[in-house]
């Protein structure tokens, strides 16, 4: 079991391509994904740091890292389908889960005691449910060309997902843009015809 700690100078490790299966195997890990100039990024970075130095040097199978979206790390946050900063998520390296929990230290820290234990994946067959358990038989039992053609599949899903939630986006900008005009334009109609007198008048009535 980890330290307890609800303060520290020490930085969270940070996860790159170059060394992020090397790090990260055969732990169960919460990781942050995040940007630095995020506000609510820098908001829990202290927060994240302590939980972070609590399970430093951990040999029980236990990491607490982070991802910088705009550095190195930036084809993780793709291969992850990050879409905002900051996103924790948690669970075997290969099979990432979200965590929607509170961003205190305390809520982190008792999450992690909670959760950061060996999660079911190809090495620990042994704690997964039968539904689980048996589609990790069904992609062990396929080529690696049926695998790596269905993993394909899936992570085009996830291009094709990311590119028409930024079109979105981007028409939702240019809508704001028209919608702010527009009110302004009529701000400026109704002051022009001289609504401020109008209601000047109305109250001395």
């Amino acid at each position: 079991m980890a330290s307890s700690s609800s303060s520290s100078s020490a930085v969270a490790i940070e996860l790159t391509p170059a060394n992020f299966h090397e790090v990260t195997d055969d732990k169960t890990v919460f990781i942050k994904f995040f940007a630095p100039w995020c506000g609510h990024c820098q908001s829990i970075e202290d927060d994240w740091n302590a939980l972070a130095a609590d399970f430093d040097g951990d040999t029980s199978g236990q990491l607490v890292a982070e991802v910088d979206c705009t550095a190195d790390g930036e084809s993780l946050c793709s291969e992850f389908g990050i879409t905002g900063y900051p996103t924790l998520k948690w669970g075997d390296p290969s099979d990432l889960r979200d965590y929607d929990g509170g961003r205190s230290y305390e809520e982190m820290r008792r999450f992690a005691d909670e959760n950061l234990k060996p999660q079911c994946s190809i090495k620990n067959l042994d704690i997964c449910d039968d539904d689980r358990r048996a589609l990790i038989v069904r992609y062990l039992d396929m080529s690696v060309d049926e695998l790596s053609a269905m993993a394909d599949a899936e992570e085009g899903k996830l291009r094709e997902a990311e590119g028409r939630f930024h079109a979105e986006v981007e028409k939702l900008h240019a809508r704001y843009g028209e919608l702010s005009k527009e009110k302004d334009d009529v701000i400026a109609g109704i002051k022009m015809a001289g609504f401020g007198l109008m209601k000047s008048v109305l109250r001395s009535m």
